[in-house]
């Protein structure tokens, strides 16, 4: 009981189930590119990139907390930091930790390609993909002069977050050595589609908390951002459906069947968007996205 009240804040503060996704995306990313399950050394590869995933999203999520202290006390009291379970003091030890622990096992995959088959140079783009996704976070969550402070610029920084999500189904594809994989790149945008709209109503639910913050919300009032975020939706539809079209054939066609459930629980999202209930609306928008991924991942390990 002792060690759960000791992890527990520290789950918390990690957000180890949104962070855990991450090894999902890397999953699926990997079967994407490789139309099936990776092997050898790839297989090997494409685990130590779901764990470099998975503890770069514990050291983002707990920075996210920590930079955000101030509006938690407002938001959400309940979060660990504002409500001391954990210091400022341990919570940045955590976030350097788990950085470290990210690049580690980045650095055992480039041992393993460069010591087998595969090369250093099927890694490199793995080390380019991770590299991004540190920049983004620096500019979205530093405060330097260096920084293009994206987390209080409104949109831009809606689509740093949702660039740095979709980027994990790419990540997926490099640890399989084809980070350019054209079925990888479609559900890439899709999630991206998916988040950028979930992270505008993200915004609209903290609008209460998030004085003196300079959202798209926060800018442009409920009415507006709301709209946004639908056209968004329309886009994220129109993405995940075009990949199965006679012209793309990307997908079987007659796997879009599979997209059905995510297709319907979309289209429940504007009516909770146009009643005001946000926290509903991005519940719906994330389900819809998951039963997605999840389709796109059956879909890929159904033999040609």
């Amino acid at each position: 009981m002792r060690t759960y009240r000791t992890l527990a804040p520290w789950a918390a503060l990690f957000r180890s189930g949104n962070s855990v996704t991450g090894i999902f995306g890397v999953v699926l990313g990997s079967i994407l590119a490789s139309q099936g399950l990776p092997s050898g050394d790839f297989a090997i590869i494409t685990v130590l990139h779901c764990l470099s995933v998975m503890t770069f999203m514990f050291s983002w999520n707990a920075l996210n907390d920590y930079m955000d202290i101030e509006i938690d006390r407002i938001n959400r009291p309940e979060r660990p930091l504002p409500s001391g379970e954990i210091s400022e003091v341990a919570a940045r030890r955590g976030i350097l930790s788990t950085a470290i622990v990210s690049a580690s096992f980045l650095i055992v995959a480039a041992y393993i390609s460069h010591s087998g088959e595969i090369g250093l140079e099927g890694w490199l783009p793995s080390l380019a993909i991770w590299m991004i996704a540190l920049v983004l976070l620096f500019n979205y969550e530093s405060s330097s002069k260096l920084s293009f402070r994206m987390k209080d610029s409104g949109l831009p920084g809606n689509l740093a977050i949702s660039m740095s999500v979709g980027l994990v189904i790419i990540f997926g594809a490099a640890s399989v050595s084809d980070p350019l994989n054209q079925r990888a790149w479609s559900v890439f945008i899709v999630g991206f589609l998916y988040n950028f709209s979930r992270e505008i109503v993200k915004d609209i639910e903290d609008m209460g908390g998030d004085k003196g913050r300079d959202t798209y919300a926060m800018r442009v009032g409920e009415e507006r951002a709301s709209a946004l975020a639908a056209l968004v939706l329309i886009a994220a539809l129109a993405a995940m459906l075009a990949p199965f079209s006679p012209i793309l054939q990307i997908f079987t066609d007659w796997h879009v069947a599979f997209v059905i459930p995510s297709v319907v629980t979309l289209m429940m999202v504007k009516p909770k968007l146009l009643a005001s209930e946000h926290s509903n609306a991005q519940k719906l928008i994330k389900t819809s996205m998951q039963l997605c991924l999840i389709a796109f991942l059956v879909i890929s390990l159904i033999p040609i």
